[in-house]
């Protein structure tokens, strides 16, 4: 594994959001750290196990992430990035499309990389 950078942080969004819309739990088991806390734009928190369940069991499935602007920024071994862009898909039935802003913190590690630790979400 190399070093923690910019360019290595955005290419773990970049796979992140290609796992999202691919539903490609495997992916996003390696990218999402076990401490993962996720605020959701209800307010409520969540963990990596209630994503990797939303996307096997289909309840939420993404058919649209379009990056319109990201911020990376890298301290050490820490790192944030802040993502804006459209979203569509479907959750637990019904269908939806928001433009949304996520800000995520990453840590590294050179047994695996990038890991998302915690993410917050919010509809704009």
């Amino acid at each position: 594994m190399t070093a923690p950078s910019e360019d290595g942080l955005r290419a773990a969004e970049r796979r992140l959001q290609a796992a999202q819309l691919a539903g490609d739990v495997a992916v996003l088991d390696e990218v999402l750290d076990e401490r993962l806390v996720f605020t959701g734009s209800d307010g409520l928190l969540y963990g990596k196990g209630d994503d990797l369940h939303l996307h096997r069991s289909g309840e939420q499935k993404v058919t649209k992430v379009e990056e319109e602007d990201l911020i990376v920024l890298v301290h050490d071994r820490t790192g944030v990035t802040c993502f804006l862009g459209q979203l569509a898909g479907t959750f637990k039935g019904t269908s939806f499309a928001a433009r949304m802003r996520y800000t995520r913190t990453w840590a590294f590690a050179e047994e695996t990389g990038w890991r998302l630790v915690a993410a917050h979400a919010s509809m704009l």
